[in-house]
């Protein structure tokens, strides 16, 4: 009788943590989910401190755009977000893509000059904890993080640090420093969402990390009208079977083993620019999916170069 009751006891104590465990899920989910739709962003950047006395800061950065963020593809333990930029009533450019994964081992680490390295990650590590995947105008990587969605006082949000290439606002700007540490935190508003960052510009070699200042930046992400995206919307419509293409692609090559190092400009253009003229030329000529990942594999082995 007494191991039946302790059996029973363990029985509803598993049943009770399995609830917990699904509830938090779906509220992970919720919070994801909510990043998506249409916004007004703006962009603060500042650089606050270097502990260099001689260094003098560089002049703040200040922008603001209309994004669309579409929620491109949903799954229980998967959600991707491609962020479409809206410039005037008839300009769109294809902006960055966030892929979050719930409990996701295997990721690329951002090392130095273009060069990702593939790292394993431990249960212990993964456990409850999402993975955002960042990822260039062009789908090749920018920088992966994992995380907790934390929900309490009815706050929600998420907490992360990695390593990144220079951010675009600076890469083709500058050159005294080569890694951005990355420390993200992304939280809920009553009028949309928050990316918080304090970051550190780091200076990396052969004898290790050097940083040179730190940086505070904020991009806030405020609910607009759906009317200011009419256009962006047809037009996604028309790019979009390319840019799934292109991500197929792109996951063939990231499950390739090894280092993964980009190049720069190939024949005077870099990846992007080649890629985003092929989406213009797909749409004209309604190719269709074979064609669409044959002309983007062709492109992308280009820039591709692997080290073991």
């Amino acid at each position: 009788m007494k191991k039946i009751l302790y059996l029973a006891v363990l029985l509803v104590a598993f049943q009770t943590t399995l609830t917990k465990a699904q509830s938090k899920l779906e509220q992970d989910r919720k919070a994801i989910l909510s990043l998506g739709g249409f916004y007004k962003v703006t962009f603060d950047y500042g650089e606050t401190f270097s502990p260099d006395t001689a260094y003098k800061n560089h002049a703040q950065y200040h922008a603001s755009g209309y994004e669309w963020a579409v929620v491109e593809q949903e799954s229980p333990k998967k959600i991707v977000i491609q962020h479409i930029l809206v410039i005037g009533d008839t300009s769109v450019i294809k902006h960055w893509r966030e892929d979050w994964v719930y409990e996701e081992a295997n990721v690329l680490s951002f090392d130095k000059a273009s060069a990702w390295n593939k790292t394993k990650l431990s249960p212990t590590d993964t456990k409850g904890r999402w993975v955002q995947k960042v990822f260039q105008v062009d789908d090749g990587p920018r920088y992966k993080s994992i995380g907790t969605w934390v929900h309490v006082d009815g706050r929600h949000e998420w907490h992360s640090e990695c390593d990144s290439p220079l951010p675009r606002r600076e890469f083709t700007k500058r050159s005294d420093y080569n890694v951005l540490r990355r420390g993200n935190r992304i939280y809920l508003t009553d009028k949309g969402w928050m990316f918080e960052q304090d970051n550190q510009k780091i200076i990396r070699d052969a004898n290790g990390d050097k940083l040179l200042v730190r940086e505070k930046g904020y991009e806030e992400f405020t609910k607009a009208d759906e009317a200011k995206f009419a256009y962006a919307q047809k037009w996604w419509k028309t790019q979009q079977p390319y840019w799934t293409a292109v991500r197929q692609v792109w996951d063939e090559v990231y499950a390739q083993p090894g280092t993964l190092k980009l190049k720069g400009k190939v024949d005077g253009k870099l990846l992007y620019e080649r890629l985003f003229d092929l989406a213009d030329q797909s749409a004209k000529g309604k190719w269709d999916a074979v064609k669409n990942k044959e002309a983007a594999r062709k492109v992308i082995a280009d820039y591709v170069e692997k080290t073991v």
